[in-house]
């Protein structure tokens, strides 16, 4: 046994379900259990589930929520783990096979890891896309890149379940970018083992993905998530310059954007946020305060 569990939350993805339940499978490395969080699907999933669990010799356990959000889906699948390695996977993504291998031999081979993760290939409704090269995933302190975007590919990632005692789980009040407010909190902290091979494939470009769904609020939402990290007071003195630098950058474009359609109210409310961080780094460059609550109240 390796002490592997993979999470897969899905809401009404029967139709790409299988294809990543079977990439679980095809593993050269197999896990010890498959832990399938159904948040609220009123599809087929439950057919297909029951379908693969008839032709698989791996634990699966299907648990069904009523629909809360993927943070919510993916910290269920962490308490429900009872193996000390969790690997993710989106219900629509899937794997190459021997992704899961590779990944916990780099857990054998560096112990002091909690995280790691691959490279990915992506496609949009079934065409290969190249990769930018502010989207090539980085090794060791990705903190600076974290900030920048969301760094790390969810279905990527291998973790130590301890580390989740140690950052917290997913945000459940995201219901989106909840993925970049952890890697915000783990990355600095701690160093990502990155796995040089494209052992993950990315499906996107349908609108029924998170992403698409709230892809004008991300900026928001990864402004809040900035703004959390500042004021939890873990940030060394370096790392809080580039986090209140990028925080200024997010909050003038974000205005700047407001304003121009017409949300003028809420536009100045980023404006004054990124003056705030403006005046302070020109006033203290090495020591920062918390965000003023008359600030954050947006």
């Amino acid at each position: 046994m390796t002490g592997i569990s993979v999470i897969i939350p899905t809401y009404n993805r029967a139709s790409f379900l299988e294809r990543a339940l079977l990439s679980v499978r095809r593993q050269t490395l197999s896990c010890d259990e498959i832990i399938i969080i159904d948040d609220g699907s009123t599809d087929e999933t439950l057919a297909v589930v029951d379908a693969f669990v008839r032709t698989c010799d791996i634990r699966v356990r299907y648990i069904f929520q009523e629909n809360a959000g993927p943070a919510s889906a993916r910290n269920r699948g962490i308490r429900e783990a009872q193996f000390p390695f969790l690997a993710f996977l989106d219900s629509d993504d899937h794997w190459q096979k021997k992704k899961l291998q590779l990944q916990y031999h780099s857990f054998i081979a560096n112990p002091d890891i909690f995280l790691s993760h691959t490279k990915e290939r992506w496609y949009r409704c079934g065409v290969h896309l190249n990769q930018k090269k502010i989207h090539q995933p980085g090794n060791g302190d990705i903190f600076k890149h974290c900030l920048k975007l969301c760094a790390v590919g969810m279905s990527t990632v291998m973790v130590k379940k301890e580390l989740f005692d140690i950052v917290g789980f997913f945000n459940e009040e995201f219901r989106c970018c909840e993925d970049y407010d952890l890697w915000l909190r783990v990355s600095c902290r701690y160093p990502f083992l990155l796995i040089d091979s494209p052992l993950t494939i990315k499906e996107g470009g349908r609108d029924d993905q998170v992403s698409h769904q709230y892809r004008i609020g991300m900026d928001r939402l990864r402004i809040a998530a900035i703004i959390d990290l500042i004021n939890c007071g873990v940030l060394s003195r370096y790392q809080a310059r580039l986090t209140i630098e990028e925080l200024q950058r997010k909050c003038h474009i974000y205005g700047m954007g407001c304003i121009k359609h017409k949300q003028t109210h809420r536009g100045e409310q980023y404006l004054a946020l990124a003056k705030w961080t403006e005046d302070t780094i020109t006033r203290n460059p090495v020591e920062y305060p918390r965000v003023p609550e008359t600030l954050t109240n947006l």
